[in-house]
């Protein structure tokens, strides 16, 4: 070694040794050759430059880099994993990730839109191809640490909540969720008609899919519109063609067949409880006991006026089960106006008074035969009476008077039959002649009357009496029997001369011609 080497040799040891002491220990001799700072993740190793470097042997460099980035050491090694795979497995790190330029300095050199994902251990496939890198993989975490199952990325995404275990690929693949190639006929139940056309969770509520029974109530007790009364055998009267078609034939499969309206009775109607809890009869009033509206009176045999084409056809004949025809208005006259009791049990009188007594406007007063006037036809029809028998003929003008001239009110027996019962306000007389009209007058018209004072009465009308007005005498109005004197001061007191000095015994000087005839007897 020359003297001028030697001495270059010795001033950089002093430099070194200069460097190495106290006064320089926080600088360091790298911080005068290192070719710039480091990034930011690696500034706390800036000053340990031993980490990274080795004097003197760049080929230990690779090694002391897999020694912290252990993780990447073992896909190396292991030949997984991007560095692992390919060419990077035979490379340098220093290769591709270059330091000292500085803390923002981007060493990875990751093109996202160059990048082969088949250099990975994940190929992307199907709709995967077409997902933003950030999907996958997080911001601020590593690219290793993206997960590769499906769960891991689609958890939030599972419409089944888990319940289906973590094995997506048993029924979905990487082009679609909708995508499914699921064998339901390996689970024992096949879908079959509309079963096939529903979606999955119409059955499995709440996504789950273990020990799911396979009768059809289990799934469809929600929709049973029976609501659990026609037990849990739905297949007896349906099929996965269409609920409402239903199978059950009434007529065969029971001992009861549907005829009338009963084809046309929904089944809860007469089955509103549990169906196989009880044997139903098949009399009309077990089931139409709160239909009956004659509330239970004429018993429970039902059939024995109605069928089952309409309550409102009853085919009873009155003439032949009662002895009772019904004719006229009875015809038209509902059973209960008359049944007003148990029909069975009542034993109803056939005489028109017992049903109609409650309506006799006549008050009884006409007895209890009603037939001897009136008929079924109506009341108020063609009455059938003889009013000769009742000691009161009509006639003259009495045969074409109304009744309702005479009789009042209803009650058509009157008390008493006498003219002026009647004719009292048509008493042109005033009530002077009293009440016996028929003295008079006959029933053929009252301008036609005959009455002999002579014959009739004691007092003989002669002389100036002939041509005397009744009213001359019968000056007082009277009740009862005329009862009128025959003393002629009686009528003539007013006309006494002889103001009452000769008695009053007129007739023994006067006569009847005239008082100017004076003849003393």
């Amino acid at each position: 070694m020359t003297v001028l080497r030697f001495l270059i040799y010795m001033a950089f040891m002093v430099l070194v040794a200069a460097m190495l002491s106290e006064s320089a220990e926080s600088a360091g001799i790298e911080s005068l050759i290192k070719p710039g700072p480091v990034i930011e993740g690696h500034m706390k190793y800036e000053e340990q430059c031993g980490k990274c470097h080795k004097p003197f042997s760049k080929q230990s460099q690779g090694m002391l880099c897999r020694s912290c980035h252990e993780e990447i050491d073992a896909d190396i090694r292991q030949q997984q994993g991007v560095h692992g795979r390919g060419m990077a497995r035979n490379a340098e790190c220093n290769h591709c990730h270059s330091e000292h330029k500085g803390r923002d300095a981007d060493i990875i050199q990751l093109d996202v839109e160059t990048f082969a994902h088949d250099e990975t251990d994940y190929l992307l496939k199907g709709a995967h191809r077409m997902t933003d890198c950030t999907a996958c993989h997080a911001a601020g975490a590593k690219y290793r640490d993206a997960p590769q199952t499906c769960i891991a990325c689609h958890q939030g995404d599972d419409i089944h909540a888990g319940r289906l275990g973590e094995q997506c690929t048993d029924c979905h693949d990487e082009h679609s969720w909708g995508s499914q190639d699921f064998d339901h006929e390996s689970t024992g139940f096949v879908l079959r008609d509309k079963h096939a056309e529903l979606a999955c969770d119409s059955c499995h509520v709440n996504q789950k899919y273990k020990d799911i029974p396979g009768e059809c109530h289990s799934c469809h007790r929600l929709n049973d519109v029976h609501a659990g009364r026609y037990g849990q055998k739905c297949q007896n009267c349906h099929s996965e063609t269409r609920w409402d078609r239903a199978r059950f034939d009434h007529d065969h499969d029971t001992e009861y067949p549907l005829t009338g309206k009963h084809r046309k009775v929904k089944c809860d109607v007469c089955h509103p409880g549990k169906l196989h809890a009880k044997e139903l009869k098949a009399e009309c009033f077990a089931c139409h006991r709160g239909d009956d509206k004659h509330s239970g009176r004429y018993g429970d045999k039902c059939q024995s006026c109605h069928s089952t084409h309409g309550w409102g056809k009853a085919k009873f004949d009155h003439e032949k089960k009662a002895n009772f025809p019904l004719r006229g208005k009875h015809q038209d006259t509902s059973c209960s106006s008359c049944h007003k009791g148990e029909v069975y049990e009542e034993k109803l009188a056939t005489r028109c008074f017992s049903c109609h007594g409650p309506d006799d406007v006549h008050g009884g007063q006409e007895g209890e035969h009603c037939e001897k006037c009136h008929d079924e036809d109506s009341w108020a029809g063609q009455v059938r009476f003889e009013h000769d028998m009742t000691g009161f003929p009509l006639l003259g003008l009495h045969a074409v008077t109304p009744c309702e001239e005479c009789h009042l009110t209803s009650a058509f027996k009157m008390e008493a039959s006498d003219c002026h019962v009647c004719h009292q306000p048509d008493d042109v007389h005033g009530h002077r002649l009293g009440p016996r009209c028929e003295q008079c007058h006959n029933p053929n018209d009252w301008s036609l009357w005959e009455f002999d004072h002579n014959t009739q009465t004691d007092y003989k009308l002669d002389g100036a009496h002939e041509d005397v007005d009744c009213m001359s005498c019968h000056v007082e109005e009277i009740s009862g029997k005329i009862k009128l004197s025959s003393s002629c001061v009686t009528c003539h007191r007013s006309n006494d001369v002889h103001d009452g000095q000769f008695g009053k015994y007129c007739d023994r000087c006067h006569i009847t011609k005239s008082f100017a005839v004076v003849k003393i007897r």
